[in-house]
C-alpha cells in the first residue's frame, strides 16, 4: 500500500507541519522554475543554431566577456568574425540577436514588431507609456495626436529660442575657460538642450540652466541612464521585487521621484497659467499649439482627455529624449569635429561667412551651411545617440542569406 508524502504531515495547529509544507511547496516552485529555465535555454539553442557566437557561460552568458567600459570594442571585435548578426547571451536563458547588416536591418525596419517588453518595461516606472514604449493601435492615436507639435510653422521661431540659449552657454563656457581649466562640456549642453526643449515645447520662460532643480533633474537622469544600462546586464535583478529591495533599485525610485517632480512641476504650472483667461486667448488665436498644450486640449478618439498617467508619460519620454539624447549628439559632434581640425575650420569659416561677426542664426541659414550639414550627419552616423533599437519577432522571419529566427526571438538592431 502506497503512502502520500503528503499524508505523513500532520497540520492542525502545527507550526513543523506549515513549515514541511511551505519547504515541500519551494522546492516543487524550484524544481519547476529549473525544468522551466533547462527547456527555454534548450528552445534558444536550437533556434540560434544557424547563428554562431562566441562560447558563453551556461548561467551567466556573455557577462565575463564584456569588461567595465570595454563593451563597444568586444562589440566590434564580434562584428568581424561573425557575419551580419551575433546572439548576445545575457544570461543562461536570455538573449538578444545583435544585428549590424545593412540588409538584415532592412528587413526587420520593414516590419512592424513590437519593442522588445524584456527590455523597454525597465523604463516604464522611469517614463511611463508614452510614445517610446508603446505600441500598436495606442502607440498611432498618441503618434496622430502629436504630429502637429513638429510643423515647420511651430519649429521656425524656436530657431531664435534655441539660438538664445545656446548664447547663455557660450557665455558661460568663456568665464569657465579663463580660469584655465579643463571643462566637461556634457552637463553644460545638457542644461542648453534642457532650456530650449522647456521653452519650445512646454510653453516654459525663466532660464533653465541657471536652476538648481534643473541641475539636479539632469543629475537624476544621469543616475537612471546608467542604472538602467546595468540593469539589464543583471540576472538578479530583473524581477522587479527583488530589484526594488537592491541597492540600485532605491537608487532608481529616487531618481525617479526628482524626475517626476520636475514633470509635474511644469504641467501643474502650464495647467494654472491656462487659468488665466488672457492666456487662453492667445492660445485660441494660435494657429498650431505648442506640444505639452496639445496634451492638455487633445481629446482621443472616444471623446476622452488623456488621463494624467498617459499625460506625464508623455511629458516625461518628450522631456528626457527631447533633451538627453539631443545633448548627447551635439558633444559627439563637437568631440568629431576636434578630432578633425581641418574639418572644423571649414564648419567655422561657413558660418562666419553667413553670420558675420555677431549676426545670430535664423531659419533660412539652416539650409545655407551644406559643408557644416554633412560634418553633423556624418558625426552621427558615426556616433549615433541611440545606437541600437529592440524589437521582438512577432512572426518568424528569413533574412536574405537563408538564415532564419522563429516568433518570439529578441533583436537589437545595432546602428549605424
Amino acid at each position: 500500500m502506497s503512502i502520500s508524502a503528503l499524508s505523513l504531515i500532520r497540520f492542525p495547529g502545527s507550526v513543523s507541519g506549515l513549515l514541511q509544507v511551505a519547504s515541500l511547496l519551494g522546492l516543487l516552485l524550484l524544481l519547476f522554475k529549473a525544468a522551466q529555465f533547462y527547456l527555454h535555454r534548450q528552445w534558444l539553442l536550437r533556434a540560434l543554431q544557424q547563428f554562431p557566437c562566441p562560447p558563453s557561460h551556461w548561467f551567466f552568458g556573455h557577462k565575463q566577456q564584456f569588461q567595465k567600459d570595454r563593451e563597444l570594442e568586444r562589440l566590434l571585435k564580434w562584428v568581424k568574425e561573425f557575419p551580419s548578426a551575433c546572439p548576445r547571451w545575457l544570461w543562461g536563458s536570455k538573449v538578444t540577436v545583435l544585428l549590424y547588416d545593412p540588409d538584415y536591418m532592412k528587413v526587420i525596419l520593414g516590419r512592424s514588431d513590437p519593442k522588445s517588453h524584456g527590455v523597454y518595461r525597465l523604463l516604464s516606472p522611469w517614463i511611463g507609456y508614452g510614445l517610446l514604449l508603446l505600441n500598436g493601435k495606442t502607440w498611432f492615436q498618441h503618434r496622430r495626436m502629436l504630429t502637429p507639435a513638429f510643423h515647420y510653422d511651430i519649429l521656425k521661431p524656436y530657431v531664435a529660442v534655441m539660438a538664445n540659449s545656446v548664447q547663455v552657454m557660450l557665455d558661460k563656457w568663456e568665464r569657465l575657460i579663463s580660469q584655465d581649466s579643463p571643462v566637461e562640456i556634457f552637463q553644460h549642453v545638457s542644461l542648453m538642450t534642457l532650456d530650449s526643449i522647456m521653452k519650445c515645447a512646454f510653453s516654459h520662460q525663466s532660464c533653465t540652466q541657471f536652476n538648481r532643480n534643473s541641475h539636479s533633474y539632469i543629475q537624476a537622469i544621469g543616475e537612471l541612464n546608467n542604472l538602467t544600462f546595468s540593469r539589464v546586464r543583471n540576472v538578479f535583478h530583473q524581477n522587479d521585487t527583488v530589484y526594488s529591495l537592491s541597492s540600485s533599485g532605491r537608487l532608481f525610485k529616487q531618481a525617479c521621484k526628482l524626475a517626476h517632480e520636475h514633470t509635474d512641476e511644469v504641467i501643474q504650472q502650464r495647467k494654472s497659467q491656462l487659468q488665466d483667461e488672457n492666456e487662453l486667448e492667445k492660445i485660441k488665436k494660435k494657429r498650431r499649439l505648442d506640444f505639452l498644450d496639445i496634451l492638455l486640449f487633445a481629446k482621443m478618439e472616444d471623446g476622452n482627455s488623456l488621463s494624467n498617467k498617459d499625460l506625464r508619460a508623455e511629458v516625461d519620454t518628450f522631456m528626457f529624449e527631447g533633451h538627453d539624447t539631443t545633448a548627447s549628439g551635439i558633444s559627439w559632434i563637437l568631440y568629431a569635429l576636434a578630432a578633425h581640425p581641418k574639418h572644423q575650420q571649414k564648419c567655422r569659416e561657413e558660418v562666419q561667412s553667413l553670420l558675420g561677426n555677431g549676426a545670430s542664426i535664423t531659419w533660412e541659414h539652416l539650409d545655407q551651411m551644406p559643408y557644416t550639414t554633412m560634418c553633423i550627419k556624418e558625426a552621427l552616423r558615426l556616433y549615433p545617440p541611440v545606437p541600437n533599437v529592440s524589437r521582438e519577432l512577432s512572426e518568424p522571419v528569413t533574412f536574405p542569406d537563408g538564415r532564419s529566427l522563429p516568433k518570439g526571438t529578441a533583436l537589437v538592431n545595432n546602428l549605424p
